[in-house]
């Protein structure tokens, strides 16, 4: 819930500047608040760079108010959307249960779901952290064929390491991945898992986005407050 609309087009034009400087093997997707999502679609216009929402309903149409059908943010150009993101999980309740419908939506309007998993501080520090995720992949994204979860992009977000002034390390972020990437293959096989794109998402900048690139199992970020200007959020791209 960062910039208003007319900010949120000037920084879209800027990424639109230096994506022209970026190998074209790299993928940009720039997800911004509801209320801006026509107008940056019109700033992206001529690039590259796909369009994502940051959640969509549980629901497909009705008396939902205040909600975003999966179809209203389609029809605007978006190609992505942002599901199960830890502030949705901790401020609004979401569950395995909702995930799922909004998940399947998703799916049926054609766009990727960009699916957020991920451990609080008490989970990191207990120990129990494998098995939460692991929990939040197969309650959330088990009940899909392979054809359908080869659709999907996941997220891991280091919820501790977030604002707290507390860094996941490299090889932290690379042990999740690895073991994330194992879980899908338990369940899909080695060719699903191998095509899936891993996000990383706890607090990657320009000064350590290069470190957590360089693993073998970190396929990209998720960028938060890094993003928030362009010449932030390029750091972290030239990096990647």
């Amino acid at each position: 819930m960062n910039t208003l609309p007319a900010e949120g087009v000037e920084l879209a034009k800027g990424v639109v500047a230096g994506r022209g400087e970026v190998c074209s093997c790299v993928n940009f997707i720039v997800c911004p608040p509801f209320t801006h999502l026509s107008m940056v679609a019109e700033a992206l216009k001529g690039s590259d760079i796909a369009l994502g929402a940051q959640d969509c309903a549980t629901e497909a149409k009705g008396a939902y108010t205040g909600e975003i059908a999966a179809s209203m943010i389609a029809a605007l150009g978006c190609k992505y959307v942002i599901l199960g993101h830890s502030e949705r999980r901790q401020y609004y309740g979401e569950t395995s249960e909702t995930l799922r419908e909004k998940v399947r939506l998703a799916l049926d309007n054609s766009l990727t779901p960009i699916f957020c998993i991920g451990e609080v501080l008490e989970e990191r520090e207990n120990g129990t952290f494998f098995d939460v995720v692991k929990a939040q992949i197969e309650e959330g994204l088990f009940n899909l064929s392979a054809e359908e979860f080869g659709k999907i992009i996941l997220a891991y977000e280091p919820v501790w390491a977030i604002g707290t002034g507390k860094t996941a390390t490299d090889d932290q972020a690379q042990e999740m991945h690895a073991f994330i990437r194992k879980t899908i293959a338990d369940k899909y096989g080695c060719e699903v898992a191998d095509n899936t794109s891993i996000l990383y998402g706890g607090s990657c900048k320009p000064s350590n986005a290069k470190e957590l690139f360089a693993k073998p199992d970190v396929d990209g970020g998720l960028i938060g407050g890094a993003a928030l200007q362009a010449e932030s959020f390029m750091g972290i791209v030239n990096a990647f």
